[in-house]
């Protein structure tokens, strides 16, 4: 498998957490809050595979381009970036050895933990 770095589907996820669109939740919450395959099913339809890939952070260039194998590491609901979902990408990433995926996914993390502590800072 050549999984890489979705470099549009990070600057999504950045600028979503630079505008607010954030689900501060624990790590064991994205088994519940995922979209379920109807949902992924009924954005595709509505939106197109292009807009889908924006909200995984893993490609494989090797797999069809209008296929859902060929996205992984899902970081939010097609809403809101989800801190659950990056933890969860950022175990999966380093467990298969996916490095940049695991840098990318840490990075998104940092973005969001700092802005929590900003928010509690300013408060």
């Amino acid at each position: 498998m050549a999984i890489k770095v979705n470099k549009t589907a990070f600057n999504h996820a950045k600028d979503l957490i630079d505008q607010g669109y954030v689900v501060i939740d624990e790590r064991d919450a994205w088994s519940e809050h995922q979209p379920s395959t109807r949902e992924e099913n009924e954005f595709i339809r509505e939106h197109g595979y292009e807009q889908y890939g924006k909200w995984h952070l893993g490609i494989d260039d090797e797999q069809e381009e209008e296929t859902k194998r060929r996205y992984s590491f899902p970081y939010g609901d097609f809403k809101n970036v989800h801190r659950c979902a990056l933890l969860s990408a950022e175990s999966r990433a380093g467990q298969y050895k996916h490095f940049d995926i695991e840098n990318a996914v840490a990075h998104l993390h940092g973005m969001i933990d700092g802005t929590v502590h900003d928010i509690k800072a300013a408060s």
